[in-house]
């Protein structure tokens, strides 16, 4: 992003900001918007905040076009910093986001299983039994088949009934391949979990 697009960028939501009736203090403390990941291998969220330059080259190589970046929704403390919803657009774990980052938020990861296993913690899988179709009666299986790590981080019971293990590394595939709306399966990223 150029110095001048980041500017006019921040005139604008500025502007918009100000003529919403909505008010929030910018720049305190971290009021998610939305829920969202960040990219494998991410620092832990203060640290990746302080470390990211915003430079878009994670964007940029990912494959998938699954990495967006901040406005100022997520308050001016993220502003310009990578973000994945799962949802939209899950990450296939190519790892390249690590490879090209030049400051280390993003740290470089081979794309090994163990390496992935031991190393990405985007955040974990969590099923709504009251909405998977497997838990009521009708074979599913999607969640589990959209899994890089079938058997590892999900397995599957009677009617493929899907079961989270502690591996999931939070990629979004199962809640990008989720068929049910509102989505069985979904993604609480690893800065929303309690400590």
């Amino acid at each position: 992003m150029k110095r001048r697009e980041f500017i006019q960028d921040l005139v604008a939501s500025s502007v918009a900001l100000a003529a919403s009736p909505l008010t929030f203090a910018l720049g305190t403390e971290h009021k998610t918007f939305t829920r969202y990941l960040r990219p494998p291998g991410a620092l832990d969220e203060d640290k990746f905040v302080a470390r990211c330059i915003r430079c878009g080259q994670c964007g940029e190589i990912c494959p998938n076009r699954t990495i967006k970046f901040f406005g100022i929704e997520n308050g001016l403390h993220s502003y310009g910093t990578p973000y994945i919803i799962p949802r939209e657009q899950a990450c296939i774990l190519c790892m390249k986001c690590g490879d090209i980052c030049p400051t280390h938020a993003i740290n470089p990861i081979k794309r090994e299983v163990e390496e992935i296993l031991s190393q990405v913690k985007m955040g974990k899988a969590r099923v709504d039994q009251s909405l998977c179709l497997s838990f009521q009666g009708k074979s599913c299986g999607v969640c589990y088949r959209a899994c890089p790590l079938q058997d590892i981080a999900i397995n599957v019971g009677w009617m493929e009934q899907p079961y989270v293990t502690d591996k999931c590394v939070g990629c979004g595939l199962c809640e990008r391949s989720c068929i049910q709306i509102p989505q069985a399966i979904r993604i609480i990223p690893i800065h929303a979990q309690p400590i």
